[in-house]
């Protein structure tokens, strides 16, 4: 009997790719705290995994359908530009270094809680492949 990946892995698979672009939005946020008219972007997680989810079921469910969204593509999610929590200091900058700050370390956090989650996914595998 071959062993379904998706099924094994469940959605934790697609967290670490939408995590992982929105480290690298957020580290851009934080480089260019100082760079007069940058306006801070994001992703919003909570909605590429949604999508990411509906349609990793959708496809358990209907496997010959021809509309499907292709799952990478949906990880790949396009970051949006956030909405400023600070007055204008005068530069057109919208970085706030503690709110970037604090969403990049949740967001490593939550990254390897993902990594875990994986790691104890395939701990399971290798021990039904072991039979043990």
């Amino acid at each position: 009997m071959a062993i379904n990946f998706d099924k094994a892995l469940g959605v934790h698979q697609h967290t670490l790719g939408v995590r992982s672009q929105r480290a690298e939005v957020l580290s851009s946020n934080i480089a260019n705290a100082d760079t007069p008219q940058y306006k801070a972007r994001d992703i919003d997680f909570n909605k590429a995994l949604a999508a990411a989810s509906r349609q990793q079921n959708g496809l358990q469910m209907v496997k010959s359908h021809n509309k499907h969204f292709d799952l990478k593509a949906l990880s790949q999610q396009t970051p949006g530009y956030r909405i400023p929590t600070q007055p204008d200091t005068g530069d057109g900058n919208t970085v706030d270094m503690q709110q970037e700050q604090s969403a990049f370390m949740q967001n490593t956090l939550e990254y390897q809680m993902s990594l875990g989650f994986l790691d104890s996914r395939f701990k399971g595998l290798k021990k039904a492949i072991r039979g043990e």
